[in-house]
């Protein structure tokens, strides 16, 4: 970060409640906002609840999300093209809430200008692009945040520390992710005309050229052009926690099944129904997204032979195998991205990498992507972690 700091050096071990005295009562942190869609505004507010944060430009493709982002920040310069955001000297952080596939781009040219980045989850689009965002942090020294959230939350530290770290589980054999997303419906066919003041070039980049569609921009998750379906949307989510707790970072092998199930011939090309199994060094892991709406609550759930670890975002709960053995909850209400844009602008002024570092986010969109590809080629895939390549079927 580029804004003065006294006493920095003394900043290590920094925690949440000592960071608002670390800076000096007239010292700010100014935010620039790449992609001012729902995500990208809502992060925003999560960033200004921090009286020392200021949102000093907002840019997006479309100028009816610039407007209600400067309803949040009346004052803010706006742009459509990012290059001029990160061009601006005053701005010491961005925050990207673009579509995957605008990530690789405006990632690097915010690292490259010496701006600290939190950019939202999955960081990439394709998977041989997250070793080039690794290397513009590293090289430029900045500090760059993923948007995954479960690293920072309570809920998920303290489940961690009681339950995985000491063993009680025994040995873990299997994981179930779940995440449903419920009966997809007709994707938008308004507005019919692309409106005057958005930027569909700018929105496309690196895809592809085709003429406005409006269900490309407004639904852009359900085309594979742009992201990878539920298995890059929430799976990023889950499989990162499986990394986190095992200890691990890439799998072995990975198969996928689905298709586009409830198909109304709207061009939509991500799987509205999902099935993924992993296999991982001593375990195998599930990953699971139905079209339905009577399927139960998001969670994840850790198999062991001495217990069963269920979690979500707001609740764990601990059964162990011995009969009569009565189970441990725990319930911690509130949004565990509050501790996540935290954790980052603490790593930025103690210059420590954030808990969602830009390498365990590569990692887990890696092992995301490697889902999509499978589904796409419709065959097994073999990873090679180290090397990071595909090899023979």
């Amino acid at each position: 970060m580029t804004v003065s700091r006294r006493g920095a050096a003394k900043l290590v071990g920094v925690t949440a409640l000592s960071y608002s005295r670390i800076l000096g009562a007239n010292d700010r942190v100014n935010l620039g906002v790449v992609g001012t869609g729902g995500r990208g505004q809502y992060v925003m507010t999560v960033f200004q609840k921090s009286k020392e944060v200021q949102v000093t430009a907002v840019c997006d493709v479309y100028g009816k999300r610039i407007d209600e982002a400067l309803g949040k920040a009346p004052g803010a310069k706006s742009f459509y093209d990012h290059r001029k955001l990160v061009e601006l000297k005053e701005v010491d952080v961005v925050l990207i809430g673009t579509p995957d596939h605008r990530h690789k781009e405006t990632a690097i040219d915010a690292l490259n200008a010496g701006k600290d980045v939190y950019v939202e989850k999955p960081l990439t689009h394709r998977r041989e692009d997250g070793p080039d965002i690794v290397r513009a942090a590293r090289v430029n020294n900045r500090i760059c945040q993923v948007g995954m959230q479960q690293r920072s939350g309570r809920i998920y530290l303290e489940a961690k520390q009681r339950f995985i770290d000491t063993g009680e589980l025994g040995k873990i054999s299997h994981i179930r992710c779940v995440w449903h997303s419920g009966r997809p419906r007709r994707l938008p066919v308004e507005p019919a005309q692309q409106p005057s003041n958005l930027d569909w070039a700018r929105f496309l980049g690196p895809v592809k050229w085709r003429d406005w569609n409006p269900a490309q921009y407004l639904n852009f998750r359900a085309f594979l052009d742009f992201g990878g379906g539920k298995i890059t949307d929430f799976g990023a989510h889950w499989l990162d926690v499986v990394h986190m707790y095992m200890g691990v970072d890439a799998p072995l092998s990975v198969s996928s099944a689905g298709g586009v199930y409830f198909d109304f011939n709207d061009g939509r090309t991500a799987p509205d129904t999902i099935s993924v199994l992993y296999e991982y060094p001593g375990f195998s892991v599930s990953f699971e997204s139905l079209a339905v709406d009577n399927a139960g609550p998001y969670h994840i759930e850790f198999l062991g032979d001495q217990g069963k670890l269920w979690i979500d975002r707001n609740r764990y709960q601990f059964q162990r195998n011995e009969k009569g053995a009565l189970p441990v909850e725990q319930k911690i209400p509130g949004d565990i991205t509050d501790d996540h844009v935290r954790d980052f602008l603490e790593s930025c002024v103690s210059r420590k990498l954030p808990k969602g570092d830009v390498y365990i986010g590569h990692r887990s969109a890696q092992t995301c992507l490697l889902a999509v590809q499978s589904y796409q080629e419709k065959r097994r895939i073999r990873f090679d972690g180290v090397r990071e390549e595909v090899f023979g079927v």
